[in-house]
């Protein structure tokens, strides 16, 4: 399978430096590029991308504005945000409108590689680590109305898929959710893919952010392991 990118960011230089990384790998092409949001949507609908790498702040449309704009069509390509903070608001936003993941701007080549490779396959691009920090650091506006509203969407969980869903809240990885519910690996992504479709999510990060809008995670949720 090749992999079709589409790059958006409205530094030519970042685009150029990218394109010339980018393919020279047998698997990746780049189909088109975009200095702006508001010029994604109609080279998505040109070229079909796989992946979407959106930088954040552009002139006309934000990415930020455009992930949305886009994660709301059907069929829509992964977006995976390109930015220099490690923990942001603006990050967080795009996670919360389905993007697959980030990546800093000064990612090694091959982790950018293997990122794209990644969500393509349906796994986001961000280690439980990196969700921790995400969910730690930032205190988004609104939080009483979301509080509610996560509360409600997580209550069409059974009992088994809730204690899942805190798992992925903590940062845990399938294998580390299994030791401790005793479960086998298998088992576990069988109940993250029926969370998702529950939920109507895209990744297990928008279950982790549930999980945390409800306010599930408790002190005991929020330290280190």
């Amino acid at each position: 399978m090749t992999i079709r990118v589409l790059l958006v960011d409205d530094d030519a230089l970042v685009r150029a430096g990218l394109r010339l990384m980018l393919e020279g790998t047998p698997d990746i092409e780049i189909v088109g590029e975009a200095a702006d949001g508001s010029q994604v949507l109609p080279l998505v609908g040109e070229h079909r991308p796989h992946v979407v790498l959106m930088d954040i702040r552009m002139p006309t449309m934000d990415g930020l504005t455009a992930t949305e704009t886009l994660r709301a069509r059907d069929q829509p390509p992964e977006v995976v945000v390109l930015t220099t903070f490690h923990a942001d608001a603006h990050v967080l936003r795009a996670l919360r409108a389905g993007a697959a993941g980030f990546l800093l701007k000064d990612t090694p080549p091959a982790d950018i590689l293997a990122a794209i490779r990644k969500v393509v396959s349906g796994e986001p691009v961000l280690s439980p680590a990196v969700t921790r920090q995400l969910i730690q650091h930032v205190t988004p506006a609104g939080q009483d109305s979301r509080h509610l509203r996560a509360r409600k969407a997580l209550s069409v969980l059974g009992e088994r898929e809730s204690e899942v869903a805190l798992g992925v809240g903590r940062g845990l990885a399938n294998a580390e959710i299994a030791a401790s519910l005793y479960m086998s690996v298998p088992t576990v992504k069988t109940h993250v893919s029926r969370i998702l479709t529950k939920l109507n999510l895209n990744n297990r990060v928008q279950i982790a952010l549930l999980v945390h809008d409800a306010g599930l995670l408790g002190e005991a949720g929020t330290g280190e392991e």
